[in-house]
């Protein structure tokens, strides 16, 4: 098993990791393997689907210069701080240079206990599984930041959960890196700064090389950490995307969507939507997404302080100067996202476009309209076609119409853009009921839900007459009511 890793991480001290062989899994079973991203990542797909590879796949088996470890972290889940928690059910295995010659972790969710799991079984059922090959594989069609999915694996065992027993899985997941803002506030709340120090010059030469050149590059760090999740948030919420747990340890310093447990992509409109049953006081809705990016940025900050500045007032005040960034960076990178979804040219003033933007969404509101299918839809007219069957999905239609009128005028109808317009809206994304078919299925061994699914939704913004019915919204029967976060 010749895998060409080239592992950095787990050349740091001891306190960043735990050192932990996976367990083995009784029957293991490949159910799918993304054969692009293992090409990618200079692997060999047909010898990972042999047994040999299904073994290393399965935790079974380790390959040479595999360096297995759970990485310790921390974090504020719901506002609360745990000072401890790291890969309760997780191994990085390694890291390996891709075809782009970019650094990429291998890590295996699901392989067992390790000193982070907290009384915990570290296992994963198969339904986790599912959902985040499903998921992190829609986003990337998207075009958004995210984790990779590289294979979802049944491991014939049953694991218990609150549903019940369950068949387990095992996730194969490749990320630019598992470094959290949750990994830094590990090593500040022990009040361990040279770890803090270590970690951070570590981040810095793996994502942000540019800023070992500043004056301080600590600061540089910061701002390029605050840059991307400004352009991640904005990105998620112009697609109607609500990750559902935005903890501390759910963000990934590299910018890339990490972690797909109570996630979803709306359906009917309304800014105050949540997608997690433990989220009752709406912390991280739709509306709220950006508000906490910069709460969790500035939990970062926090550890960055003593990095900063032996004077502590003066180090609060240069994070906080630089943080302040944040919300411009972000209005303009949410404006431009939506100006692209409405076709609005370049010469609609911000003043005008903020206005369009904000009627458009008020109106999705009030009348609970599909966020998907309202802008695919706008996109067909704006390509000519009828408008009816836009206006069809109002109850009430004066208040479209007035809207409407407001668009033709902004647009112009000749200088709209249908085709730029097409690359902003999908029309198909992983709606819930599809997804929670695809994993129901999959617990009477049935995989071909999944299959479809996930293949369909590898080009998102192409109508696919054969997959046509994966575009609707769920009947009122086939609404999701409940989410677990699968632990």
């Amino acid at each position: 098993m010749n895998i060409p890793f080239d592992n950095s991480y787990a050349k740091l001290p001891e306190p960043f990791f735990a050192r932990q062989s996976p367990e083995r899994v009784p029957e293991p079973h490949l159910i799918r393997l993304n054969h692009a991203l293992a090409r990618q990542l200079g692997l060999d797909p047909s010898w990972l689907e042999s047994a040999d590879g299904i073994a290393m796949l399965a935790g079974n088996a380790l390959p040479d210069g595999s360096e297995p470890i759970a990485q310790a972290y921390a974090g504020h889940q719901f506002g609360g701080f745990v000072p401890q928690l790291g890969d309760g059910r997780a191994l990085l295995l390694g890291e390996l240079i891709d075809a782009d010659g970019e650094r990429r972790d291998l890590q295996l969710k699901g392989s067992g206990r390790t000193p982070f799991s907290r009384g915990g079984d570290g296992k994963s059922a198969l339904g986790p599984v599912i959902r985040e090959y499903i998921l992190s594989e829609a986003m990337a069609a998207l075009g958004v930041p995210s984790t990779r999915a590289l294979a979802a694996m049944a491991t014939g065992e049953s694991v218990l959960r609150q549903e019940g027993m369950l068949a387990g899985g095992i996730f194969a997941r490749v990320a630019a890196s598992h470094i959290r803002v949750g990994t830094f506030q590990y090593f500040f709340s022990r009040n361990d700064i040279d770890a803090v120090r270590l970690l951070a010059d570590y981040t810095i030469e793996r994502h942000y090389p540019h800023a070992s050149e500043a004056p301080v590059p600590y600061v540089a760090l910061l701002e390029s950490v605050a840059k991307r999740q400004a352009d991640l948030v904005a990105q998620w919420m112009s697609l109607g995307f609500i990750h559902g747990v935005m903890n501390t340890d759910n963000t990934a310093v590299s910018g890339e969507t990490i972690d797909y447990g109570p996630c979803a992509f709306m359906e009917a409109f309304h800014p105050q939507c949540v997608f997690s049953s433990i989220d009752r006081g709406a912390r991280y809705a739709w509306a709220k997404q950006s508000e906490i990016a910069l709460w969790n940025l500035a939990r970062f900050a926090e550890t960055l302080l003593p990095l900063i500045s032996d004077d502590t007032t003066k180090a609060t005040q240069t994070a906080r100067d630089s943080l302040s960034e944040f919300p411009q960076h972000f209005a303009r990178s949410y404006s431009g996202r939506f100006r692209a979804k409405l076709g609005l040219p370049d010469s609609t003033s911000d003043s005008a476009s903020d206005e369009i933007i904000s009627n458009c969404l008020s109106l999705l509101a009030g009348q609970q309209v599909d966020f998907t299918l309202f802008f695919r839809r706008l996109t067909q007219v704006a390509a000519g076609e009828d408008v009816a069957l836009l206006s069809a999905m109002f109850s009430t239609p004066a208040p479209f119409e007035a809207w409407f009128g407001e668009w033709v005028n902004a647009t112009n109808a000749s200088t709209v853009r249908s085709d730029a317009m097409r690359g902003a809206n999908p029309i198909l994304i992983p709606r819930n009921h599809r997804v929670e078919q695809a994993i129901q299925a999959a617990y009477t061994g049935d995989y071909s839900p999944f299959h479809r699914l996930t293949e369909a939704l590898a080009s998102p913004f192409e109508e696919q007459p054969s997959d046509a019915d994966l575009e609707s919204p769920a009947r009122p029967e086939e609404i999701v009511h409940e989410t677990f976060c699968g632990t």
